[in-house]
């Protein structure tokens, strides 16, 4: 599935870096910041223009060419604005779209205890908010230099205008900026914060949802609505933090431009009575104060989106910089061909201890699997076995020892070429939220046809139940056309059947099936491995009786391995378990 996202995704590998991300489109960029230049350029020449409407009542002139320059300049003005802002919100759509994709496919690629330990929820977090306040930064990167260019324009006209007037709006704003900078600086480690507890809220919550059977089931609603209320008392404290320092912003701003006004119309005030200002200078000096503080406003509450912008950077670039599966496609090696006659599994004194574990869960296990055929690893919970399948698969690398696939070691097989010759069924019988037809063809390197994926829902004993389905093979699995566990288990194996694989990994692939569809699972079975590997984790005595090969398993450890009669006869563990087993089916 992750092949088939953008090539957009793919275009512009390493951290986000916005410089290049702000000119992925230069042609639209240098036309917004056109339009937005011509915008300011009107909106400074209107002052001017009430200048000379003044003057002209003044000296009783013809007002009708200064109020048509007036009107075509607003207008004009207005229609560079809108052109200018929609073309920016284009820009940053884009980039937001391109983010969330490489985002999205990065963390499809990360290795599964890096996704488990970063979280679900805080992953999302990364797509959803932090793309979107990385998406302002568009707006703000282009805003802020207008806006800063407007400042100086204007003060610049406001020197040409009266210079004293001009000192006393600079001198009453400087200390307005000294306080907003020292604001500003603490919005970026707050907006940090924020997105820091909205992962952990969303993790929180995505778990609970995953687990609401059981919540409901022990009454437990009341114990998870605390440990939410808690993330959400976390989340709180730190955007109200946030709100402080961005209430500030607005108030710092007013209160500055308050008190510019109040020195320039006392000032000016005092320069019309001693008639060293005229009247249309002055009212064109107010306006252009008027405008000013816009802008001055525009710089503020921009220089804080940016530090949120940034915050949302580094987030991304966290997650841009966990490294992916280590995979050997672009270092020249030609793909490994499968060895003949070669066994399809070898295990050498292979050990695995997971992250944060004191205790290995393999200890130096050594077995192989023949190139055909059922094998079935039993053994009691926590032995290791589903770890075993998932070590075959390079879901996990071994702590020593080594894995051979197909006479090659896992090592040197490209990631996407060991799992084309793997088909993997796990416990969950896992379904992606896409429609039947594609679940059942996942790994295809082709489309298979009706009557294939007729023959394979027949041989699971599923035709019915797809056939009741909405849309039949097209409807979309999931949410309100979700299928039942044992539904889905018999989905995950007719698609181990359609799957090109020559490895077929089965962990408790029954653990749902009635004794109909048991034996359906059973004749699937024979079919694979026939002609494959078939590897099954299995509790059930069933599957285990009509295994080619047995092994054995219990505390990270092979104690033995052989087919069902000489366990039975020979191995104490096993004989105990297949007692225990038979007594429980009583």
């Amino acid at each position: 599935m992750a092949d088939q996202l953008p090539r957009t995704a793919r275009r512009a590998p390493g951290p986000v870096r916005l410089r290049r991300e702000l000119t992925a489109e230069p042609g639209r960029l240098v036309l917004a910041l056109l339009l937005a230049l011509a915008a300011t350029a009107a909106a400074l020449a209107l002052p001017l223009l009430v200048r000379n409407v003044i003057t002209d009542f003044s000296a009783h002139r013809p007002l009708g060419t200064d109020i048509l320059l007036m009107c075509a300049a607003a207008v004009a003005g207005a229609v560079e604005q809108a052109g200018s802002g929609f073309l920016l919100a284009r820009i940053g759509e884009r980039m937001a779209y391109r983010l969330r994709i490489r985002l999205m496919e990065h963390a499809l690629r990360l290795p599964l205890t890096v996704v488990r330990t970063q979280g679900t929820g805080e992953l999302a977090a990364r797509i959803t908010s932090d793309a979107a306040l990385l998406r302002q930064v568009v707006d703000v990167a282009t805003q802020l230099p207008l806006a800063a260019l407007t400042v100086v324009s204007t003060l610049a006209v406001m020197v040409w205008i009266d210079w004293v007037l001009t000192l006393v709006t600079v001198v009453s704003l400087a200390a307005l900026t000294v306080l907003l900078l020292l604001v500003l600086r603490r919005m970026k480690a707050n907006v940090t914060g924020q997105q820091v507890a909205v992962g952990q809220i969303a993790q929180r919550f995505t778990s609970s949802l995953e687990a609401l059977t059981t919540i409901k089931a022990y009454r437990a609603e009341p114990v998870a609505a605390r440990t939410l209320a808690a993330d959400a008392d976390a989340l709180q404290t730190v955007s109200l933090e946030g709100a402080r320092l961005g209430a500030l912003i607005p108030a710092l701003l007013t209160l500055g431009n308050q008190f510019a006004m109040i020195a320039v119309i006392l000032t000016g005030g005092a320069r019309l009575a001693s008639g060293d200002l005229q009247v249309a200078a002055f009212a064109a000096f107010l306006l252009y104060l008027l405008q000013t503080i816009p802008s001055v406003s525009t710089l503020a509450t921009g220089l804080g989106r940016l530090q949120a912008g940034l915050a949302a950077r580094d987030r991304c670039n966290d997650l841009l910089l966990l490294p992916q599966e280590t995979d050997h496609r672009d270092d020249g090696r030609a793909v490994p061909t499968p060895t003949p006659d070669a066994p399809s599994v070898v295990f050498r004194s292979v050990s695995y201890t997971h992250a944060g574990a004191c205790d290995a869960a393999l200890r130096g296990i050594s077995f192989s699997t023949a190139r055909t055929g059922l094998t079935a690893v039993v053994g009691p919970s926590g032995a290791g076995k589903s770890t075993a399948l998932s070590l075959i698969d390079r879901f996990i690398r071994p702590t020593s020892g080594s894995i051979t696939v197909l006479g090659h070691d896992t090592r040197h097989w490209p990631l996407d070429a060991l799992r084309a010759r793997i088909a993997y069924v796990d416990q969950a019988f896992t379904l992606l939220e896409a429609t039947a037809r594609e679940n059942l063809q996942l790994g295809r390197a082709t489309s298979a046809t009706d009557a294939e994926l007729a023959a394979a829902l027949d041989a699971v004993g599923l035709t019915e139940d797809i056939a009741r389905l909405p849309q039949g093979l097209d409807t979309l699995l999931g949410r309100e056309s979700d299928l039942s566990g044992g539904q889905r288990q018999r989905m995950a194996l007719a698609r181990a059947l359609l799957s090109d694989a020559d490895i077929v990994l089965l962990d408790e692939p029954t653990s749902q099936l009635d004794g109909l569809n048991e034996q359906r699972f059973r004749a699937v079975v024979e079919d694979l491995a026939a002609t494959r590997a078939v590897i099954v984790v299995a509790h059930r005595l069933s599957t285990v009786q009509h295994a080619h090969h047995v092994i054995m398993m219990s505390g990270g450890s092979v104690l033995d391995a052989g087919d069902h009669p000489a366990l039975l006869e020979r191995c104490t563990p096993y004989r105990e378990l297949v007692a225990s087993q038979a007594t429980a089916a009583r």
